[in-house]
């Protein structure tokens, strides 16, 4: 199909989300490349993005098992622990290693609703599909796949 300049205008931009904490420094770095991206795609590939800041709006129950679907499309029952920061000082002092993520999977996903510094991030949702943006440039993924970013992407530290 060719567009015409004036059509393109008139096409619906592609939306998604982005739960980030503005703390983390892989949540900035994801932040700018989502911004690097919509400055230099074309006007059809620009991505209408919703930021999420999770620690100051906290996920309820229900959104976090829909992230959870979405992340583990091919698991009925994905374990919480696989979108928790388990090597974080809050998971360890709230003794949530002692759990069982099968049998305690409601506790697991009721204590990253009480203290959203639990969730791994940043988390990028487009088209029904989402990933955990680490590093930052996963977030290509779910992007336009012929954007070629003009710096390198390290792995960055968990934050």
């Amino acid at each position: 199909m060719i567009v015409t300049p004036s059509e393109e205008s008139k096409m619906p931009t592609p939306t998604a989300t982005i739960y980030l904490n503005f703390a983390c420094g892989t949540c900035r770095k994801a932040h700018d490349l989502l911004t690097a991206f919509n400055a230099d795609a074309a006007p059809h590939d620009k991505v209408d993005v919703t930021i999420v800041e999770y620690v100051k709006t906290k996920l309820d129950v229900a959104t976090i098992k829909s992230l959870l679907a979405l992340l583990f499309p091919d698991d009925p029952s994905p374990s919480p622990l696989l979108m928790m920061r388990t090597t974080s000082e809050e998971f360890r002092a709230l003794k949530l290693d002692a759990l069982d993520p099968v049998d305690d999977r409601e506790a697991l996903i009721k204590a990253m609703s009480a203290d959203p510094l639990l969730i791994a991030r940043p988390i990028f949702v487009k088209d029904g599909r989402a990933i955990i943006a680490r590093p930052h440039d996963r977030l290509y993924e779910l992007l336009k796949t012929d954007y070629i970013a003009d710096q390198p992407h390290p792995v960055d530290d968990y934050c």
